[in-house]
């Protein structure tokens, strides 16, 4: 079953897909839906933000398109999980409404189907989590750490290694 409608999917040439937490509840905020075109609640349903994916399609000389991550929003399709409310990266605590498995399977689905829409091979340059932007692409950001930890697999630690973990998950999707 398709999770993103196609009339979500407008034909555009994008580069890359960044996946965050809202560090917000488990329903999408008025401010979620501005920064995000892709947004996963807490109950799984999946969320349509306010700009198209085009809307972020290179040149980006404009100023109405969803700014998601620092310095590194062209050609980027923005997706995000609602959760992470109070978190606090260490020591690690999830906050009131930490990411379920079921978002985070959500999450992925989402990815490999944009994937798929927009032809982006899955590499670490190309889906990544916003905490691996900057030691990836080397794009400075703020102290971001979506996603380096899942309250679900609290052994996995770190963006690389949970960049890592959904990549593979979203190659098995596509394959």
């Amino acid at each position: 079953m398709q999770l993103i409608p196609i009339e979500w999917l407008p034909e555009a040439h994008m580069d890359r897909v960044i996946f965050h937490w809202t560090a917000g509840t488990y329903h999408a905020s008025t401010e979620d839906l501005e920064h995000y075109h892709v947004v996963v609640q807490g109950d799984g349903i999946v969320v349509r933000g306010d700009h198209s994916v085009d809307d972020n399609e290179a040149p980006l000389n404009h100023d109405d398109y969803a700014a998601h991550t620092r310095n590194c929003n062209t050609g980027s399709i923005g997706i995000a999980v609602c959760c992470m409310a109070g978190a606090v990266e260490s020591p690690f605590a999830a906050g009131e409404y930490p990411m379920t498995e079921y978002q985070w399977q959500m999450l992925i689905q989402a990815a490999a189907e944009l994937c798929q829409a927009y032809g982006i091979q899955v590499t670490k340059e190309t889906v990544l989590s916003h905490a691996e932007v900057q030691g990836t692409l080397g794009i400075t950001q703020s102290g971001k750490w979506d996603i380096s930890r899942l309250p679900f697999a609290l052994d996995l630690q770190g963006a690389g290694a949970v960049g890592d973990l959904f990549r593979s998950k979203v190659k098995e999707l596509i394959s």
